[in-house]
C-alpha cells in the first residue's frame, strides 16, 4: 500500500510541476521547439532546473543501500545505440514536435477534456498497442526461424 500511495503522490507532484512549468500548453511547447521561428526559451529553464535537481539528488540517492520501497535499484546497464533506439527516439521527437505533447504532460492535459488532447492520447495508446502487437509478431517469427 505504501508503494501505491508514494506512486500516487509522486505522480501528483509531477503533474503539478508540469502544469506550473507550462508543459501542458502545447503552444508553449511548440514555441520552445521552434528555434527558427518565434522561439520561447522559457521551457529551457524548466529543463535546466530538472537536470540540476536530478544531478544533485541522483548522486545522493544512489549511495543508499536500496530504495525506500524496493529491494534494489533498477538502473539500466545497456549503453549501446541500436537502430530500434534511434527509431523510437525519432518517432518520439517527431510526435512531440508535431503535437506539442510528450506522454507525461499529455496524460495530465487530457483532464482538460479538449479534443486535441483526447485525440493525441487515443492515438498514443493505439501506437503502444500496435507496438506490442508487432513486438509479439516479431518474437513469434524469430522463434519459428530458430526452429527451421
Amino acid at each position: 500500500m505504501r508503494i501505491v500511495i508514494s506512486s500516487f503522490v509522486a505522480g501528483l507532484l509531477f503533474a503539478l510541476g508540469l502544469g506550473i512549468a507550462g508543459m501542458l500548453n502545447a503552444n508553449k511547447v511548440i514555441g520552445f521547439l521552434d528555434i527558427g521561428g518565434d522561439w520561447d526559451p522559457s521551457l529551457g529553464f524548466v529543463v535546466v532546473g530538472a537536470i540540476t535537481v536530478h544531478s544533485v539528488l541522483y548522486r545522493y540517492i544512489i549511495r543508499q543501500r536500496s530504495p525506500i520501497f524496493a529491494p534494489r535499484f533498477h538502473i539500466p546497464t545497456r549503453r549501446d545505440v541500436t537502430p530500434r533506439l534511434l527509431m523510437g527516439s525519432a518517432l518520439f521527437g517527431i510526435g512531440w514536435g508535431l503535437a506539442g505533447y510528450c506522454p507525461g504532460p499529455s496524460i495530465v492535459a487530457v483532464t482538460s477534456g479538449t479534443m486535441p488532447t483526447i485525440v493525441f492520447n487515443g492515438t498514443m495508446l493505439l501506437g503502444m498497442i500496435m507496438f506490442q502487437w508487432l513486438e509479439r509478431l516479431h518474437v513469434l517469427r524469430r522463434g519459428r526461424e530458430d526452429k527451421c
